[in-house]
């Protein structure tokens, strides 16, 4: 048997972390966790609260409520991968609008968020046998993780495709609105107290803006392997 190792998965907003995370958990037989849809739904949670709004964010509020939020996946066969579920209600489609988009870093940034949540994704990830993708995955949530992967690339390159993905899922948006998320979110990732968006020393970083996605897969699957070679 090969050994099962943990997969932490770091970068920027639209790197296509995700993407290439849930093709290594299938490839492996892993299981994949996205801990952005986790902050997303928390997001979700708190704007059907109105607890938070383009202007305004009351986290007191917000953290009074977080006993009240169950976070879970559930497997798609149909899509091949677990959707996010908040408090038994599948919201994958909700979570992935620009208007959560443009909060959710205001929320990952609350202590008290990030705390529960990284509690729960230790917990998933007790096992090994897991690839998990996010901002603080090989910093904070799995710090041994024995491949750290940091993915970057140009923030017109990740605009496009994010433009590209919600104009596909029929939003209607612009790339200058999509560009100026990006920046920002980048900046708020970044410069948070809590648990900052920083490459681990130890992580392996992937430029992808002019990579093609099978020469990335192949790149860090090459690096899985020689990692979990036969005991």
């Amino acid at each position: 048997m090969k050994k099962k190792i943990t997969i932490a998965i770091d970068g920027f907003s639209s790197t296509g972390k995700s993407t290439i995370a849930k093709q290594l958990a299938q490839k492996l037989g892993y299981i994949y966790v996205d801990t952005g849809a986790m902050y997303r739904a928390v997001t979700l949670f708190a704007m059907n609260q109105n607890l938070i709004t383009a202007t305004e964010f009351d986290i007191a509020g917000l953290e009074k409520e977080l006993s009240r939020i169950s976070l879970s996946f559930t497997f798609n066969s149909n899509f091949g991968f677990a959707e996010m579920y908040l408090n038994g209600v599948n919201v994958e489609k909700e979570i992935r609008t620009l208007e959560v988009s443009q909060l959710v870093s205001k929320v990952a940034a609350v202590s008290s968020v990030r705390k529960k949540l990284v509690l729960e994704q230790q917990a998933m990830g007790k096992n090994k046998g897991i690839v998990m993708d996010g901002r603080d995955i090989g910093t904070v949530v799995f710090p041994d993780a024995e491949l750290k992967i940091f993915m970057v690339a140009s923030a017109n390159t990740r605009a496009q495709r994010r433009y590209k993905e919600l104009i596909a899922k029929g939003d209607t948006v612009s790339y200058e609105e999509i560009l100026q998320n990006v920046v920002e979110r980048d900046h708020l990732d970044s410069t948070r107290k809590d648990s900052p968006l920083v490459r681990a020393e130890d992580a392996i970083e992937i430029d992808n803006s002019d990579l093609g996605f099978k020469e990335q897969f192949d790149k860090i699957y090459a690096l899985v392997e020689s990692l979990s070679s036969l005991n």
